[in-house]
């Protein structure tokens, strides 16, 4: 896969495209016509520009699981595969 490098505070999430619920049934991902609002982190921006011209630190790194708002990222495919590009301002939270 090309390498995708996010600028600013931009962070590419590959999504979680299926679920396991409580009782342990994998549910598909087309059961759902729900966009996906978690995924993992697999590249991460260098942060925000602010005014003194220092960069603001991500709360994020690769790696990382994360719930982000369902209307926030951009979809684009890269050699085939699906990632979600969004601000970390759509990020909720960090899954641990």
């Amino acid at each position: 896969m090309s390498k995708i490098v996010p600028l600013s505070d931009n962070i590419v999430v590959e999504p979680v495209k299926e679920e396991v619920s409580s009782s342990g049934i994998i549910i598909p991902d087309n059961a759902s016509k729900e966009k996906p609002m978690k995924g993992k982190v697999i590249a991460v921006g260098p942060g925000k520009m602010m005014d003194d011209g220092k960069r603001s630190s991500m709360e994020v790194s690769e790696g990382d699981v994360v719930l982000f708002s369902k209307y926030g990222p951009t979809e684009v495919k890269v050699e085939g595969k699906e990632v979600l590009i969004l601000a970390a301002s759509d990020i909720y939270a960090k899954l641990q």
